[in-house]
């Protein structure tokens, strides 16, 4: 019923006075009692004058602009004069609306009920839409309000697109940026190939491409059609082990052959992946990657499990089916924020205490470790803890170890995996190292540094204990992918 489905994001201020006059002037079973009392007043009550008996029975009047009075349209049976039965069968949805109102929207109803061939029907089935997204698109067409969420996203960017409404599929694939992460990124690229959005194919890929691994191995992954699956196959810049590459294709396949109502077999899996099994770079993982992952499946044939093993150990190779070159990856980029680098016979010392310093960015980056500094005498082992934040919120830390060799150098401490890092928001980075008390330290550091396209901001953090700061101390680089 339209009470039932009837929403509005009027300001506040309004709601309860469109909430009332929605229910002053419709019913939606027997008799209008609204009407019953106009003709009462119309024939005259004690006390009434002509001016009362206008404004009691017009509840036009009561909503003095035009988008107060279409939102009270929205899904609503008075004066509609088409229904719209929409989803699949036995999941149906009856959708009152009004063909003018539907038609200054979109050009597919203009057509559709104005046009050479316009419908003649009172109730027109829409089988492919599901009924969230029509409303959303209808409540648009009526109230210049999108509502969306995470469910009803994609489905309402369909929707937009059947019926050229363009407003609201920008605002879904708005929506979807914003959401757009690893665990989700495989799907949203197969859905932005399939609406032909371009940015938002090139946001996916920029997730897949520095967070290959969670990617891979999300759920998501395993949800995509084959062409998707390979053309992220054929990605030169995936920054991954080929071996997590090949376990993800047998898990996708796994899933397919449960999508087909096959057994999951190694014989169904291959016969699924078809092709895709050829992009897979199986001759670039090292042989114990091979021979502990491949080798094993059962997915490969004897005689091609055989031409790999001789490909590892062979002079003269065979002919390979699979491609043999590594992927290029992405090249991480550093930004380094001190000018220059120093010693002294006290400094820098450590003891457990933590160097910490704040940064934003103008663009969305993918941070993947620090760049520190080591000892100012020689060569020495160091034990460290970095750790990225956002607002308090760990998002990232990685116990670990690195070599320093004695010289100004930086060296390179990475996270467990990329992190996405948003624009015009600070960050904090910290690092609590372990090791030889005397090293090196940065100085004449820099609040604001260029990186290729991207601009860093420095500013102290009130986490750091061990003096480091924008103008001087450790943390001197930040290594990231773009």
């Amino acid at each position: 019923m339209a009470a039932e489905l009837f929403s509005t994001s009027i300001p506040q201020s309004d709601d309860e006075e469109v909430l009332e006059g929605k229910k002053s002037f419709i019913q939606l079973s027997g008799p209008d009692p609204s009407a019953d009392r106009c003709n009462q007043h119309h024939l005259g009550q004690p006390g009434d004058d002509d001016d009362d008996r206008e404004e009691r029975c017009s509840w036009q009047a009561a909503h003095p602009t035009l988008r107060e009075r279409n939102a009270l349209m929205f899904n609503n049976e008075h004066m509609a004069d088409v229904h719209f039965i929409v989803g699949p069968r036995g999941e149906t949805q009856t959708v009152p609306a009004h063909k003018y109102v539907l038609a200054v929207g979109s050009s597919v109803f203009g057509a559709m009920f104005y046009g050479d061939l316009a419908e003649e029907q009172s109730e027109i089935h829409i089988p492919d839409v599901e009924p969230a997204a029509f409303l959303t698109l209808l409540k648009y067409m009526y109230s210049d309000e999108v509502e969306l969420e995470e469910d009803n996203v994609l489905t309402t960017l369909y929707a937009a697109k059947k019926y050229i409404v363009p407003a609201v599929a920008k605002a879904c694939v708005s929506f979807l940026e914003t959401s757009l992460e690893a665990k989700n990124a495989c799907v949203l690229l197969s859905q932005s190939r399939l609406f032909e959005e371009a940015e938002l194919t090139q946001r996916c890929w920029e997730v897949i491409d520095a967070q290959a691994e969670l990617a891979l191995r999300s759920e998501g992954f395993c949800e995509i059609d084959r062409p998707t699956l390979e053309i992220i196959l054929q990605r030169e810049t995936l920054h991954v082990l080929e071996l997590v590459v090949f376990q993800a294709v047998v898990n996708w396949a796994a899933a397919e052959c449960r999508r087909q109502n096959l057994p999951v077999s190694p014989q169904n899996q291959r016969s699924v992946l078809g092709k895709a099994l050829y992009l897979v770079r199986i001759p670039s993982m090292s042989l114990q990657e091979f021979a502990n992952g491949p080798a094993q499946s059962e997915l490969l044939t004897m005689s091609e499990t055989h031409n790999i093993f001789l490909w590892f150990t062979a002079t003269n190779k065979p002919h390979m089916d699979f491609p043999v070159a590594k992927r290029s990856g992405l090249l991480p980029q550093r930004c380094h924020r001190f000018q220059s680098s120093a010693y002294r016979s006290n400094q820098w010392r450590y003891r457990g205490r933590c160097d910490s310093i704040q940064f934003a960015v103008d663009r969305r980056i993918f941070i993947a470790g620090l760049g520190l500094y080591g000892s100012s005498g020689a060569k020495a082992e160091y034990s460290v803890k970095i750790e990225l934040k956002r607002q308090g919120t760990t998002l990232a830390q990685k116990l670990t170890k690195f070599l320093s060799d004695g010289s100004s150098s930086t060296f390179p401490v990475w996270f467990e995996h990329p992190v996405q890092v948003e624009q015009d928001t600070f960050y904090t980075v910290s690092a609590v190292l372990d090791g030889l008390e005397l090293s090196y330290f940065g100085q004449e550091g820099m609040t604001e540094v260029q990186c290729g396209k991207v601009t860093f901001q420095f500013q102290c953090s009130s986490d750091s204990t061990n003096g480091t700061g924008v103008q001087g101390g450790q943390i001197p680089e930040l290594i990231f992918y773009c």
